[in-house]
């Protein structure tokens, strides 16, 4: 679901309407990619989202708290000097393609007006955020591109700004019936043809257009008068920015899924959802999306490590159960030893081996026993005693590493589960400084400035019924929800398996909503008859040293439930 330039223009009309001649009064970065401007004017303030992200590329009026860094990036701080306190003019898009111009007007110190143009390119993965001077010299971009990265143009300081290479393709709004024959003059659908021969049109803007023009998504061009069709065509783009009643479009669990600038008839009316304006929803379809993508980008590092600290627990294991699978040679050589200290005045001095009776066996075979020609029968003895004594240490230290190693992968388990439940930076930096206490990783300046990061919060949910139900994000959240939960209440929590606590904020028999929020934020999201233990919160411990979220529990009862996204999104998510 990319921004196109058809829904661009309409976005363009939209915040010429509702912030044009509004100032800029703070300007932050809470991304490596993403600019959070907040204007203000008539009596109101609004903040307005300018992203490059190569998935999420998008520019829009935004609600959504955002959490910006502790320190700000380079590129946020060359803007707040420049662009603090200017007017937007008005918000130019650029030959209906995805480029929109943020024309701003400011005074320099000696009070004189300066011209900026803040340019946001949403093209995927080439998405970029460049300011530029009144003479469209490049000051700065929160994305550098040398010759190295692109043959096509450089984005760097102090260079003249090139606009993006154009496809050889026409503007809607400019183009000429003349013009649109050439596009039409074709094979194949009449929708293929928009798509290749107009500029900042998606797949689906293209079938729109083709199914409001002849009733058929498929159409095509062979069956049709080209003459006609263009004059028809260009008759309804004329009319398009008239339609302006933005839909957010919806799945089957109601969901956000796309968004565009007005209904489409050729998709189930009854999964769109009208809005009050296109940023709101853009707003709404992107928000988690787009968290999710952005926490997903910060938490590959420490993914990576926990993955590959795993990987050596199970290596160490595998050595660890090795040396306890040695008991057998353990006991043989305890026994040899003792055997052959009962026989030593039958044994000579050299002897490769010593054919004794067993006297462990209850029938009283003969064992061969291999020597070492070197030694006395006496030291063939201490050596097997020897032998014996490190296997014994050795298969009781692998017993007592054996657990340690086990509570290193259930611990590193249980981070990798969640960081799938990290939804802004205070949680994610919790779950670092775990792993750095832990000595899976090392500590680092940066990390150690993050430090000044508030603590992080657990989810809040309220069902219909008014049951409140707190869910701990990460081991830290556990540990503290459930010593502030009072005795009674319920505590919950996936059976064998890394999870959440949940915590119901109330006494007796817990809600099904609990039972499916212990079951989602667990390892067992993805599967199916998840057991879900509850009981008291007074028969809740966590022993001494233990690491966190780590608790013993008793009087638990058990019930298996498959975990369903669809109940989840029907809570009322008090606190994110």
């Amino acid at each position: 679901m990319p921004i196109d330039g058809l829904t661009l223009g309409f976005l363009a009309a939209e915040l010429n309407e509702k912030v044009r001649g509004f100032r800029v009064e703070k300007i932050q970065q809470p991304e490596s990619d993403e600019l959070l401007l907040t204007l203000h004017g008539q009596g109101t303030t609004v903040r307005l989202l300018l992203s490059a992200n190569s998935g999420h590329a998008r520019i829009h009026l935004t609600n959504q708290p955002r959490q910006n860094p502790v320190e700000a990036p380079m590129f946020c701080m060359m803007l707040r000097r420049r662009l603090t306190g200017a007017v937007v003019h008005q918000f130019r898009q650029v030959e209906g393609d995805r480029v929109l111009v943020l024309e701003l007007e400011n005074s320099d110190e000696l009070g004189e007006r300066v011209h900026w143009r803040l340019v946001a390119e949403l093209m995927g993965r080439h998405s970029n955020l460049i300011l530029l001077d009144a003479n469209d010299r490049i000051v700065d971009a929160i994305r550098h591109v040398n010759v190295q990265m692109s043959r096509v143009r450089e984005v760097l300081p102090d260079r003249p700004y090139v606009e993006p290479p154009s496809q050889n393709k026409l503007n809607p709004w400019t183009v000429t019936p003349e013009e649109l024959v050439k596009i039409l003059t074709r094979s194949g659908t009449l929708a293929k043809a928009l798509v290749e021969g107009l500029t900042g049109l998606s797949g689906q803007a293209a079938i729109e257009w083709t199914y409001r023009l002849t009733g058929n998504t498929e159409a095509r061009l062979e069956n049709y008068s080209i003459k006609l069709l263009a004059d028809q065509l260009h008759a309804f783009v004329h009319t398009v920015p008239g339609l302006r009643e933005p839909v957010l479009l919806t799945d089957e669990d109601g969901g956000p899924k796309d968004v565009f600038p007005y209904p489409q008839e050729s998709l189930d009316r009854s999964m769109q959802q009208i809005m009050p304006s296109l940023s709101a929803a853009m707003d709404l379809c992107f928000a988690e999306r787009a968290a999710r993508e952005h926490m997903k980008q910060r938490t590959q590092s420490l993914r990576r490590t926990l993955h590959t600290a795993i990987e050596r627990c199970e290596k160490k294991l595998a050595i660890h159960l090795e040396a306890l699978n040695m008991e057998a040679k353990e006991q043989e050589a305890r026994c040899f030893g003792e055997l052959l200290t009962a026989n030593l005045h039958r044994i000579r001095k050299g002897s490769k081996s010593a054919s004794v009776q067993n006297y462990y066996d209850p029938e009283g075979s003969t064992i061969l026993i291999p020597l070492e020609e070197r030694l006395t029968p006496a030291q063939n003895a201490q050596q097997y005693f020897k032998r014996y004594q490190k296997l014994r240490a050795g298969r009781e230290m692998a017993l007592l590493q054996k657990e340690k190693t086990e509570d290193q992968i259930r611990f590193l388990d249980t981070q990798l589960t969640d960081l799938e439940n990290c939804t802004q930076e205070p949680e994610l930096e919790e779950i670092r400084r775990m792993v750095v206490e832990m000595g899976y990783l090392r500590a680092t300046h940066a990390r150690k400035r993050n430090s000044k990061l508030p603590i992080s919060k657990p989810y809040r949910y309220r069902t219909q019924e008014g049951v409140e139900i707190w869910v701990g994000k990460n081991s830290l959240q556990n540990d503290r929800i459930t010593a502030a939960a009072d005795g009674d209440m319920v505590w919950l929590h996936a059976k064998d398996m890394p999870g959440s606590h949940v915590i119901v904020r109330s006494t007796g028999e817990p809600p099904e909503a609990a039972f499916q929020l212990a079951a989602w934020y667990s390892k067992g999201r993805n599967s199916q008859n998840v057991p879900v233990d509850y009981t008291a919160r007074k028969y809740v411990k966590k022993p001494g040293g233990a690491v966190p979220g780590f608790v013993l529990y008793t009087h638990q009862k058990t019930r298996y439930i498959t975990p369903q996204e669809r109940e989840i999104k029907q809570l009322e998510l008090l606190e994110k």
